[in-house]
């Protein structure tokens, strides 16, 4: 038991470095953009269009390191979640590879978040500046991305949060419980395998409704759309089986309580 033990600590340090990230994630995505955490460089009248932002070697560089950092991202994301990979990280770090897992997707996007380059004085691809639109606009970003962070968070608490999180699976190696995968249907299963990431819908959004698209955070939504649109393959089995679901969740919070029933 002993042994079993001291996985829980590495799981647990996996769950706290993804759940600061994710915080950190949200400031990155909303907070920046909307409360204006990235200061201008001269102005709008300072930025260059989009044919000299392709002739300055400044922006072109701040491009290119953003797009090596969102390619050791995706890479890495992409490349753990392989059938090869996965074999090769459960025979050595057992039931801590999704823990693994986990911990590299946080270590990559930090990467991300933390070294990331703005360019104030590339060109945008749209800005809300005149009245009444630059009040209403990030007002209206404000709300869209409180409601698509609040779904995300419901989504995944939905989609089993300590299992993506790899705290499930040791909780049940120490318990002699075996793999939480090796419970659930296969329907579930199947839906799990097309579905990498359950909240594609609210992310694009956060992504692309700012005030300011600029040239970095444009750079930054298309590529997560593309890998997002990538990562997905439902059919209408997997709907029917959301849709199944879905209406029996619904059900059960709607029953009444044995109190209120009597």
């Amino acid at each position: 038991m002993a042994p079993a033990l001291l996985l829980v600590p590495a799981a647990l340090a996996s769950f706290i470095l993804a759940f600061g990230t994710g915080v950190e994630f949200v400031r990155f995505t909303s907070l920046r953009p909307l409360l204006g955490g990235i200061p201008e460089s001269g102005g709008p009248d300072a930025r260059h269009g989009w044919l000299a932002a392709l002739q300055d070697r400044s922006i072109l560089a701040s491009l290119a390191w953003d797009l090596c950092l969102l390619l050791l991202f995706v890479v890495q994301h992409s490349l753990m979640a392989t059938e090869a990979v996965k074999a090769w990280t459960s025979r050595y770090f057992g039931v801590l590879q999704r823990s693994l897992y986990v911990a590299c997707t946080a270590l990559a996007l930090q990467l991300v978040m933390r070294y990331w380059e703005t360019t104030p004085r590339g060109p945008v691809l749209w800005e809300a500046r005149a009245e009444p639109w630059a009040t209403w606009v990030p007002l209206l970003c404000f709300v869209l991305h409180v409601v698509s962070w609040l779904l995300i968070f419901s989504i995944l608490l939905v989609f089993d949060y300590a299992e993506l999180m790899g705290l499930k699976q040791v909780y049940y190696h120490v318990l002699g419980l075996g793999e939480p995968l090796s419970l659930k249907s296969p329907r579930a299963l199947r839906l799990f395998s097309h579905l990498r990431h359950p909240v594609c819908v609210e992310l694009l959004t956060v992504l692309w409704v700012v005030p300011t698209l600029g040239t970095d955070r444009l750079l930054l939504a298309l590529l997560f759309t593309l890998y997002l649109g990538l990562a997905h393959g439902l059919d209408q089995q997997d709907l029917r089986y959301l849709r199944s679901q879905l209406q029996r969740k619904l059900h059960l919070l709607s029953r009444p309580q044995d109190g209120e029933a009597e």
